[in-house]
């Protein structure tokens, strides 16, 4: 106990050079919690009270994730599945069978989690009151990893805004920088593809602007998968990269940045478009071709003439399909905007647009002198940037997850 004390006092004295209240997130755990931060053994009594705790936080989840309201939409939803005429649209089949795996599968983590905890506290109890018996420290490893699963669901939990399920439309644009910005741009389509891999969601590059000497000048991509949006619009803003560049005979230090913008792919119904505000113009594609992909004007940019919004497609093989491509992702930035300029409020929480440059940017990634990625916002750092860059994103989301429901 005395360790936990000296750890919690620690903090607090860091809160202020931090400027970030980290010693306020820690004294809201309980003490079974710290106790696992710094691996500090727990006795039987302690370890029965808090898988008491943890059984009571598992069954608060069952109404905070709404599992009533989700039984009965996998009710309908397996009604759907079961029709013969199903499988006739297999775009839409296949977004109905995804949906409804990962709803049955929240459940289902959610039923396990219940069980385990409720047989971890039952074996407890019965250990805590039989001397001859030291099942300690069994129990507490599975109470760990139990913990660790109840955590993962209240992050979920985190994740209801009227647009966290949709699918997320991303697009990166290199910044200040040249070559030097373009290459980072590229590699920052490469972490959030790899993260989006690991997360078994679909990737589509609806565009892509290749620069001149290396790298991409721009790239938009399309996530499909459940929260998709919820999980990447901690991406959004500018992210900054400090190392040796590849590309100086010198080998000098520099600085880099481009930015990510992530929206929701949002359904054409909410919003309604004159199409006489709608500029329309055709081109070849670009990129590596085949089956008359860049020898025809298949390639598609609309321009939405009251707001100046441009948007553009070029990876289908008709020019029909990209101009649908285009619309669903104007559609979704207008409504997006819209949304943002009803709501003050939740555009400063989400981040408004800034310039990539110096000053403006939300995380920084440092591969020279040292190695370092820390986030802006939320403070979190990791000494691992190739694993970042790589696609383990989620230390990095759930800071930004913990900090967002802070900020409200």
């Amino acid at each position: 106990m005395r360790r936990v004390r000296r750890f919690l006092y620690n903090v607090t004295l860091c809160d202020k050079a931090l400027g970030y209240p980290l010693s306020a997130f820690l004294y809201d755990l309980p003490i079974s919690s710290l106790m696992l931060i710094l691996q500090v053994p727990m006795d039987m009594h302690t370890l029965v009270q808090s898988l008491k705790d943890l059984k009571e936080k598992a069954d608060s989840l069952q109404e905070i994730l709404k599992f009533d309201k989700k039984q009965n939409i996998i009710a309908t939803l397996s009604v759907a599945v079961s029709q013969p005429d199903f499988w006739q649209d297999q775009e839409k089949a296949t977004g109905i069978s995804k949906q409804l795996n990962d709803l049955q599968g929240e459940i289902d983590t959610w039923t396990a989690l219940s069980k385990q905890i409720g047989e971890l506290l039952e074996m407890a109890e019965l250990d805590e009151a039989d001397t001859d018996v030291d099942l300690r420290a069994d129990i507490e490893a599975q109470y760990a990893l139990a913990a660790k699963g109840i955590e993962q669901l209240e992050l979920r939990a985190l994740l209801g805004g009227k647009h966290d399920e949709a699918n997320a439309i991303v697009s990166i644009h290199a910044g200040a920088g040249g070559t030097e910005a373009q290459d980072w741009a590229e590699m920052l389509l490469r972490m959030i593809m790899r993260y989006a891999e690991k997360k078994g969601w679909q990737t589509t590059l609806l565009d892509e602007s290749r620069g001149q000497e290396a790298g991409i000048k721009s790239a938009t991509l399309r996530i499909a998968g459940r929260l998709a949006f919820g999980y990447l619009q901690s991406e959004h803003g500018t992210h900054r990269l400090v190392r040796i560049s590849p590309f100086d005979a010198e080998k000098m230090r520099h600085t880099s940045f481009a930015s990510i913008e992530v929206i929701p792919e949002i359904e054409h119904a909410e919003l309604e478009i004159d199409d006489n505000d709608l500029r329309i113009d055709t081109f070849m594609s670009g990129g590596n071709g085949g089956q008359s992909v860049n020898t025809t004007y298949s390639a598609v940019r609309i321009v939405h003439m009251p707001t100046g919004t441009t948007v553009q497609c070029q990876n289908e093989k008709s020019q029909l399909q990209n101009k649908q491509t285009a619309m669903k992702i104007l559609y979704s930035r207008l409504q997006k905007k819209k949304e943002e300029e009803e709501e003050a409020e939740r555009a400063a929480l989400r981040g408004a647009y800034k310039k990539a440059e110096w000053g403006s940017q939300i995380r920084s990634y440092v591969l020279h002198p040292y190695k370092m990625v820390k986030d802006v916002r939320t403070k979190y750092e990791s000494s691992d940037p190739d694993a970042v860059l790589d696609g383990d994103l989620d230390p990095f989301v759930e800071a930004y997850l913990l900090w967002q429901s802070t900020q409200s």
